[in-house]
Order: structure tokens, then sequence, then C-alpha cells
């Protein structure tokens, strides 16, 4: 799946793109397949264990292609906010 792009910069991932878009139509149905799976298991109904394991393989499938911008925009965050901490140590201090 080369069309899926694996390595993203944080500038990059804040916006949308494909990748969004595939994963905001792929949730809801992971979300029903797994429901509609889950309650037809416990019936043990054979087509119900075939919506369970199709709802999980779509959802890993989502994580596979959403989880580099996630992580990207993450470790953004992350050193953001650990420089502002210190710039809000150093205030508290009266440091300059």
């Amino acid at each position: 799946m080369s069309w899926i792009k694996r390595r993203w910069t944080a500038a990059e991932a804040d916006v949308w793109t494909k990748e969004d878009y595939l994963t905001f139509v792929i949730s809801p149905l992971v979300y029903v397949l797994l429901m509609i799976g889950t309650a037809l298991s416990l019936f043990l109904l054979w087509y119900g264990f075939l919506l369970l394991v199709a709802g999980v393989a779509l959802m890993l499938l989502m994580i596979w292609v959403i989880d580099p911008k996630l992580k990207a925009i993450s470790e953004d965050y992350e050193h953001k906010q650990k420089h502002y901490l210190e710039d809000l140590e150093k205030i508290a201090r009266w440091e300059k």
C-alpha cells in the first residue's frame, strides 16, 4: 500500500489528507461491524463471528493508516509543551 503515506512532519500531519478521509469512512463501519458482530456472536451465529473478524481487521487497518499522523502531531505537541513548561518555570523563578 504505497499510496498511504507513513512518514509525516507535524505540519504535514495537521492537514487533512486522503488518510484522514479513509479513516473517517472506516471508523463508523468498524463500530457498526463490531457492535452487530458482537451481538450476533452472542447468539452463536456464524455470520456474527464473520462480522466480528471483519470489524477487527478494519480496525487494525484504520490504526495502521492513521497512527503515523497521530504520532507526529503528538511528538510536536510534547515538544511545545516541554518548552512552555520550561518558560513557565523561568517566569515563576523571575528569571529572564
